[in-house]
């Protein structure tokens, strides 16, 4: 496809593609194609530059989670039972750069040589992670988080078969007894998920602040402020890490304060924040077992200059609940819900 120099100037400055450009490309050929296939030819633009092309139907299936390009023009998913191959081509390694560098901009990034990794968040909440050589061999690669399974609370998640009625119960009379809690497992599990269907059974008169890398969460709550860090530009200004928000939330009046995904420094303020009165604070991490979590907080604190007792000490007042989620087949389930193995009895 050759895109005109105009729309290309959008798409290289990291700005998704102008509408009324895209109609006067298509009104460019009306000559040739005729008023109504100038029309459609306007359409097909739209969808190719500014949707996601030969990826829409993926991303249409429900049962699809995560869509991932390679830069041999590949495309596998994930419908619940691992990654398999999907019947789609992007085309070479140049077409899978366009398509990466078009999200980017849709995304409201700039991908290039400067910038070479995007993370960034596409319309519908779909999660866009992108990476162009030479980081990635063989040209870039891109993947699709898509969120599934928004609203409808514990519930929902009991239709779903990811928790028994029983864990359900359980978790609803955690959220509204105010305990602080994380949600843990590994990739692809379900944490953001059941934190969403967790937040959505806060009581409407609470206010929460919501602080995240990228957001992702849809929380089903009518009083929600959203916080999300943002990178670096070319230059090397601008950054607003993920410790600058958790303390710029703590001044917001959060009557919950929830940390999208702990994974960084920014774990020393939200166990600071959980020890000077804010509770139910809550978030997500990373652990592959409920008893790593531990060791994961403590690695987390290292990172913002704690001691292991510190951390200790300080999980050990401020965390009272851990929920884990595994993978059971296809399925997403609640393994365990405890407290934090090595601090509480």
């Amino acid at each position: 496809m050759r895109w005109s120099s105009a729309i290309d100037a959008h798409v290289r400055a990291g700005r998704a593609p102008d509408p009324l450009v895209i109609d006067a490309v298509a009104r460019a050929e009306e000559v040739r194609l005729g008023s109504s296939g100038a029309v459609r030819r306007s359409g097909e633009l739209r969808a190719d530059l500014m949707g996601l092309g030969v990826l829409e139907p993926l991303v249409a299936d429900e049962r699809v989670t995560d869509v991932l390009v390679n830069g041999d023009g590949s495309v596998w998913v994930d419908r619940g039972a691992g990654v398999t191959r999907a019947d789609v081509e992007v085309g070479d390694a140049e077409a899978v750069r366009r398509l990466a560098t078009r999200l980017s901009a849709t995304a409201g990034r700039r991908l290039d040589d400067a910038q070479p990794w995007v993370d960034g968040l596409l319309p519908r909440g779909i999660r866009l992670h992108a990476v162009l050589p030479p980081l990635a061999a063989g040209g870039a690669h891109l993947s699709l988080r898509i969120p599934r399974h928004r609203g409808g609370g514990l519930a929902a998640l009991v239709e779903l078969g990811m928790a028994t009625a029983g864990q359900a119960q359980e978790l609803r009379q955690m959220v509204h007894e105010r305990r602080a809690y994380v949600v843990t497992g590994g990739t692809g599990t379900g944490k953001t998920t059941l934190l969403a269907a967790l937040l959505a059974e806060v009581p409407a008169d609470e206010r929460l602040v919501v602080v995240e890398d990228v957001g992702e969460i849809q929380v089903g709550h009518p009083h929600v402020v959203r916080l999300q860090a943002r990178s670096a530009n070319t230059e090397g200004a601008g950054e607003v890490t993920m410790v600058d928000l958790v303390r710029q939330a703590l001044r917001m009046r959060p009557d919950r304060l929830v940390v999208g995904e702990v994974r960084g420094a920014e774990v020393r303020d939200l166990l600071l924040a959980l020890n000077t009165g804010h509770e139910g604070g809550c978030g997500t991490l990373h652990a592959n077992r409920a008893e790593d979590v531990p060791s994961r907080l403590e690695a987390l604190g290292a990172l913002a200059g704690m001691s292991r007792d510190a951390v200790r000490a300080q999980v050990a007042s401020a965390l009272e609940v851990v929920v884990h989620l595994r993978r059971e087949g296809g399925r997403r389930v609640v393994d365990s819900i405890g407290a934090l193995p090595g601090t509480r009895s």
